[in-house]
């Protein structure tokens, strides 16, 4: 069972955007605050009342999320 909700979070054009690699949740943020928190909802929401075992995750998962960064910017060195 896993202990960690893997999610990926990446800059759209507007908004920053996460998906998550273990569960089908996608949401979106202005900001990452706000993404940090629309994501805990959306989790939160698609587990309500599910047995975790039935998506592979151990009680109380931790989320851990990886962020793509532009590599335009280190390219100006």
């Amino acid at each position: 069972m896993k202990k960690i909700i893997q999610v990926h979070i990446y800059k759209g054009e507007k908004y920053y955007i996460a998906e998550c690699l273990d569960l089908p949740v996608v949401t979106q943020g202005r900001t990452l605050d706000e993404l940090i928190l629309n994501l805990k909802e959306a989790i939160g929401l698609q587990l309500e009342g599910e047995n975790l075992a039935n998506f592979g995750l151990a009680a109380e998962p931790s989320i851990m999320a990886n962020i793509e960064v532009d590599s335009l910017l280190y390219a100006k060195a």
